[in-house]
């Protein structure tokens, strides 16, 4: 963990040079998606992660995990990261099963030193990782068109770093960006896979309500 602002950005730009952008990445449809979030307690400190393993035909769950940590980072926007890794980290590695692709509540590479949550766990851990976020940071788009599965490009000057996504017909989009060892067009398509009836994906649905159970539970 780093010590300070500026040796945390020098960590991100030393782990950058070690995202895998070259690979499709797992097909969407088949195999396993976990959804990872985070909850927090600030006044007492406490961070809890939750992962959610779903099959991803039927989305029906296949294994979860908990992991609660101490918040050892201050509120940094940018290098978010570093609050959630450690035990985002520590609840993957609690599954009983392989986690297949991995979907952040967060960025990939919308992110202004293009190392977003998603990249940043996909190079610790080596799995294949997307970012699917609420809203565009600080990039900026074109409003998509308004049926399910249009998109337009998220734009940093003229640099495509993801892309908005319409997951529900006349809904707000979503922001996905790839993290590391998928594609831009796979990631989106695992996306709209996952928001069947929802804006945001089950995987992220899912692990939003455990991570918020368990932290509940952790400071009763």
């Amino acid at each position: 963990m780093p010590a300070d602002e500026a040796e945390a950005r020098a960590v991100q730009d030393t782990l950058r040079t070690r995202v895998v952008l070259d690979e499709p990445g797992p097909r969407p449809g088949t195999g396993r998606v976990t959804g990872v979030d985070v909850a927090y307690d600030d006044e007492r400190d406490v961070v809890v992660a939750a992962a959610v393993v779903l099959d991803a035909a039927t989305l029906e769950v296949v294994a979860e995990s908990t992991a609660r940590g101490r918040v050892t980072f201050p509120y940094v926007p940018g290098l978010l990261a570093f609050r959630e890794i450690p035990t985002v980290l520590a609840a993957l590695e609690a599954l009983p099963v392989d986690p297949g692709l991995v979907v952040c509540d967060g960025y990939g590479q919308a992110h202004p030193r293009r190392f977003g949550l998603a990249s940043h766990l996909g190079v610790l851990t080596g799995l294949a990782v997307i970012g699917v976020a609420k809203n565009p940071f600080t990039f900026r788009y074109e409003q998509p068109g308004p049926r399910r599965g249009d998109s337009t490009p998220l734009m940093d000057g003229d640099e495509v770093v993801g892309r908005a996504l319409r997951t529900q017909d006349a809904t707000k989009p979503v922001f996905v960006s790839v993290g590391h060892r998928t594609g831009l067009d796979n990631a989106c398509a695992h996306t709209l896979l996952l928001a069947r009836d929802f804006r945001q994906p089950e995987t992220t649905r899912r692990a939003d309500a455990l991570c918020r159970a368990a932290l509940r539970e952790a400071v009763a």
